[in-house]
């Protein structure tokens, strides 16, 4: 028996490989799927089954593309409505694997076809839980993707309580678990950095598995604090409920060479957007104007997902040509499939036009301004729980992910002094308020890691946000 986790730290996700004796099954499969395909080959086995723990949200599959060029068969858990053919498993229901046995687990909440796979060993061994975004390492799936008129957060986290407390909790405390996803994803509210785990280390650790705990106060801490969920989420599960063209043209079409005079009458097409992935470094040093910044080596897909948002925008790439497919392989991984091209030579071929610049300064330089007077404005763009944990006194809180919301915290007569965690989310910031008009942003490089290694003044008390 092979168990093997493919995990993508872009998407903080986990796709699994399992084979028995020549037959394979795939659990919830990026979707540039010659990876498990690969694999299969070299080992000369045949994959069997591909399992999807859920409809997922926050990237698009590959079930249909491995199907298509596999004929394994598609597995959903029960209530799971699809536009294209599979086998929507019961509650459970069996399937044999070489000489391993799978158990679907039926376990709604965070959606109500969410299921979980038991993996048991040729003596019935209850060996490995593969939990989908049900039971992540040190928290729980949030119950909000799937409300609607007729099923509230509330309900769907009451739904949660039940499955996870009669399917999950009462597993041997040995057996291994492998969440869907880890620490970075929108997911989960606190997810672990590990990605593997144990139902009795989760028993004893995570908060929403407390034993003494009521699920009226499951509910109450599972839904605390939840940001609304990123709009290209409701848009990818479309895609992995409906489907998706199998053959992903994106690679190609993102290697398309567009002269700056090609570039700039793409530009007049309705709705397209610059997007710029080189690093924060060179960006801050020129760019064509109102390009959107958000570099390749980061968290890149989701963060494309939360501030572009419709996965059909046209998008042109400012981009090193060498890195082209790699690109165009992360945003396909969350449906922007509608690249138009790249602009050939970067951007030296557009300095005749004019580039923008974002002012940027060093932890050490930005601590001697604010020795010299500390009621400088200074805008701090991490999550709420980053700020909360340790930030710089008399900074404002701004998370990225709620610019439009807090696009008044920005002040427009004085400087302001823009820091993320390392240097990467604040040139996001930067470059999006540029965007708007609010051109007296000040990049602070590195971020909270260098500036907390200067003799600047830092609270570690709790700050409520300034909403």
């Amino acid at each position: 028996m092979k168990v093997e986790q493919i995990y993508t730290s872009c998407l903080a996700q986990g796709s699994y490989y399992i084979e028995s004796n020549g037959e394979v099954v795939v659990i919830d499969p990026l979707r540039e799927v010659e990876t498990y395909i690969n694999m299969a080959i070299e080992r000369e086995a045949k994959i069997k089954y591909i399992f999807e723990t859920h409809f997922h949200a926050d990237f698009v599959s590959g079930h249909l593309t491995l199907a298509e060029k596999t004929g394994a068969t598609i597995v959903f858990g029960p209530t799971a409505n699809t536009d294209f053919e599979c086998l929507v498993g019961e509650d459970n229901q069996e399937f044999k694997i070489g000489n391993i046995t799978i158990k679907l687990l039926h376990t709604p909440g965070h959606t109500m076809e969410s299921s979980c796979y038991l993996l048991m060993d040729e003596n019935r061994k209850q060996v490995a839980v593969f939990s989908g975004d049900t039971l992540f390492l040190g928290d729980v799936g949030r119950p909000d993707l799937a409300q609607s008129t007729n099923v509230t957060q509330e309900d769907l986290a009451g739904i949660l309580f039940e499955s996870l407390r009669n399917k999950i909790m009462t597993l041997p405390d040995e057996v291994i678990v492998y969440p869907g996803h880890g620490a970075g994803s929108a997911c989960g509210k606190s997810m672990s950095k590990e990605t593997v785990g144990s139902i009795g280390y989760e028993k004893a650790a995570n908060y929403a598995l407390r034993s003494d705990m009521t699920k009226q106060e499951f509910i109450q801490e599972v839904t605390d604090g939840m940001l609304a969920p990123p709009v290209y989420f409701s848009e990818n599960v479309r895609l992995n409920k409906q489907g998706y063209a199998t053959k992903n043209k994106n690679i190609e079409k993102a290697n398309i060479s567009l002269s700056s005079g090609e570039f700039k009458e793409k530009l007049l097409e309705k709705g397209v957007v610059i997007l710029d992935v080189r690093s924060p470094a060179n960006f801050v040093k020129g760019f064509i104007p109102n390009s959107i910044f958000i570099g390749i080596d980061g968290g890149f897909a989701p963060w494309v997902g939360a501030i572009i948002k419709h996965v059909k925008t046209p998008i042109l790439l400012v981009c090193e040509t060498d890195r082209l497919e790699e690109v165009a392989i992360r945003l396909s991984r969350v449906g922007f499939d509608n690249v138009l091209g790249h602009l050939k030579g970067g951007v030296s071929s557009w300095e005749e036009e004019g580039l923008s610049t974002i002012s940027s300064i060093s932890a050490e330089e930005f601590n001697a301004i604010y020795q010299a007077n500390n009621q400088i404005d200074i805008v701090d763009v991490r999550k709420e729980i980053e700020y909360q944990t340790r930030h710089i006194i008399d900074a404002k809180l701004a998370p990225l992910s709620m610019l439009e919301i807090y696009g008044s915290t920005y002040v427009n007569d004085k400087p302001n002094y823009v820091h993320c965690a390392g240097g990467y989310r604040s040139v996001i910031a930067c470059s999006l308020l540029k965007r708007v008009g609010i051109h007296n942003t000040i990049n602070i490089e590195g971020g909270f890691d260098a500036i907390k290694k200067t003799t600047i003044n830092l609270s570690v008390e709790d700050f409520p946000s300034i909403l």
